[in-house]
């Protein structure tokens, strides 16, 4: 979000899934996405039985790897490499849309001085991927005329996860490849509603639809509605908040439908700080590795048990009908969360999810025209929806940017804050299985995928298992300079060599005790993608 944000203007996905079916090409990065976002990964698929050409960029031998035209095994985050070389093959031969670059878009010429040093050759040597590939890459890409970008966490989730987008957004600029249909710059999101958790204002730097808390105009706005005077400043972000509970700055902790215990990097350091804390709430529809440690647990209900608005990755507003009897004992969230403010002295009086969103359409202008008579029976819109008779909007930026001009901005690669070393020679890289979600809250609880998940386990490559003396199944020790897990391992080439994956979904083998927490110094995500690991036998 925030790298499309800082050079588009807007941080979101760009096209509509219905699109992809009609593309010519996909350059998809860092995302598995048939097993992870299986839906899109079939309108990808249907698109190359009718003639798509497939571009797969990924460090591991993927399912959608095995369908591409070309796959490009570039090392592990070395993405900004990959994509500042194929630009310069775009400009270098002529391709670049010459006309979008003069009239859309502005820093050229300072983007260029940084990629005039990324030839094919020198790329090659930074990423492991032959030049001749990637000038293959670059070409396909900028002669089709529907080509989109799909990316996902294997992108966002390093220290340079904004670099990474800023990049491809560099990319798909030179090209022209935006504001038109089957194009664009498309983030698929981890979970089914992170796009609206944003735009209402999840952030901390943000009120809903992304107007700023810096700006006095939109505090007065909100000011003026909720009755209360309102902070100028940000807040903190979830790898923020962990630092200052550890430091003791932060007393106190509410924790709603997250488990940080298992999914955040540096796991024993997130229970460190945790258990700093003088009071932690956790609101959750089951027991978490998080609610053990919590002081009070507040139960919700499941999406089946109440009524409201999900937004999709798409941009797409769609409002779900309650459909069972909700256990005895659970409240669903937002009326736990009037309960609390009125108990804190702050009105707030609705009496449902429709008298919600009528304060989201009036307080939103991207969400004004998406209103519960429009959604409540129908597939839902897409924002920005301005106005009561607007349609919604399938794509962005078709008639320029809300910025005025997109920004091009010269991105240099880095180098890995903890690569390979003596002690510590294998690469780790984290992920997820297509049998579990997130930190396996729900899917656990189900006995056939947890039959078809198996034991948790640590993927090696045939020869780095054969110099080990690793054999299929049998238990290895992962160590890094955080800790140790065992799993079982599984011997692959789906990986290359030097490279181990290991799922993040098991709290009881925990990997993201492994992982390393250093930041983005933008977005301050953390860095869940590579770590230096040792393997070991487990007698």
């Amino acid at each position: 979000m925030a790298g499309l944000a800082a050079s588009l203007g807007s941080g979101a996905m760009t096209n509509s899934v219905e699109e992809m079916e009609d593309a010519e090409l996909f350059l998809v990065i860092g995302s598995n996405t048939t097993e992870q976002h299986p839906m899109i990964g079939g309108k990808i698929i249907r698109a190359k039985m009718k003639g798509a050409s497939l571009i797969v960029a990924d460090p591991r031998k993927i399912p959608l790897a095995r369908l591409a035209d070309m796959h490009i095994q570039q090392k592990v985050g070395s993405d900004v490499a990959l994509i500042n070389g194929m630009i310069y093959v775009i400009v270098r031969d002529g391709l670049e849309d010459k006309a979008f670059i003069t009239e859309r878009t502005q820093n050229f010429d300072a983007l260029w001085q940084v990629l005039e040093k990324y030839t094919p050759q020198r790329v090659s040597q930074l990423t492991g991927v032959p030049s001749s590939l990637i000038e293959e890459a670059a070409k396909a890409y900028a002669k089709a005329s529907k080509a989109m970008i799909v990316y996902a966490m294997g992108i966002t989730q390093h220290v340079f996860g904004t670099n990474n987008v800023r990049a491809l957004a560099n990319l798909a600029l030179v090209t022209g490849h935006l504001g038109r249909p089957h194009t664009g710059v498309n983030p698929l999101r981890g979970q089914n509603n992170v796009q609206g958790a944003c735009d209402m204002g999840g952030l901390p730097n943000v009120f809903s639809g992304y107007q700023p808390v810096s700006d006095k105009n939109v505090r007065e706005k909100f000011e003026k509605v909720w009755g209360r005077s309102l902070p100028d400043k940000p807040g903190l972000t979830l790898t923020e908040m962990i630092k200052k509970a550890e430091e003791g700055e932060l007393k106190a902790l509410f924790i709603m439908g997250e488990n940080p215990l298992v999914s955040d990097p540096d796991s024993k350091h997130a229970l460190k700080a945790l258990r700093r804390l003088e009071f932690l709430v956790v609101q959750d529809i089951f027991p978490t590795e998080t609610s053990e440690i919590a002081h009070v647990i507040l139960p919700a209900q499941a999406y089946a048990e109440k009524e409201g608005s999900y937004t999709n990755t798409e941009r797409r507003v769609q409002f779900s009908q309650k459909v069972l009897s909700p256990i005895p004992g659970t409240r669903p969230d937002w009326e736990i969360l009037c309960d609390l403010g009125e108990r804190l002295g702050v009105s707030m009086n609705y009496a449902n999810p429709r008298d919600v969103l009528e304060e989201i359409n009036k307080m939103t202008p991207s969400y004004a025209g998406i209103t519960y008579e429009r959604i409540k029976d129908s597939f839902g819109l897409q924002w920005p929806c301005p106005s009561a008779s607007h349609p919604g909007t399938p794509y962005l930026y078709k008639n320029g940017f809300p910025k005025g001009k997109a920004e091009f901005v010269g991105i240099e690669a880095a180098e890995l804050p903890e690569p390979p070393s003596e002690g510590y020679p294998f690469l780790l890289t984290t992920g997820r299985l297509y049998v579990h979600y997130h930190t396996r809250t729900m899917t656990k609880r189900i006995d056939l995928l947890e039959r078809e998940g198996g034991k948790p386990c640590v993927v090696l490559n045939p020869k780095d298992a054969k110099r080990l003396g690793v054999r299929e199944g049998m238990e290895v020790a992962l160590e890094s300079k955080r800790g140790e897990q065992r799993r079982l391992a599984r011997i692959s080439e789906e990986v290359p060599e030097g490279v181990v994956f290991a799922s993040f979904h098991y709290g009881e083998s925990n990997i993201n005790q492994l992982t390393l927490p250093e930041f983005d110094p933008i977005a301050k995500i953390p860095e869940l993608k590579a770590c230096a690991v040792n393997i070991r036998r487990v007698s």
